[in-house]
């Protein structure tokens, strides 16, 4: 006999921005690595503008981290998704 059933889909994985890369998990995230992504995403909004603000403030400065002005502006155009 054929079966003619439509399989179902398998379910979505939950992919967080800014998780881990490597192999798909069907596992759901708990509260506390929501907390690490949420923490981890403050981090680098806070990063960026403290950025933006030294070159801005202290164009000087940019050079004595060993950055150059095009790397500072790619920096602070990121969204805070991103690493």
């Amino acid at each position: 006999m054929n079966d003619t059933r439509i399989p179902a889909s398998a379910p979505y994985p939950i992919v967080w921005p800014g998780a881990p890369p490597g192999p798909v998990s069907h596992a759901r995230y708990g509260l506390g690595t929501l907390c690490n992504i949420l923490a981890t995403w403050e981090d680098r909004k806070r990063f960026r503008l403290e950025l933006a603000r030294l070159a801005n403030d202290n164009p000087h400065l940019i050079a004595d981290i060993g950055l150059t002005r095009r790397q500072v502006e790619a920096e602070i155009a990121k969204p805070f998704w991103r690493a």
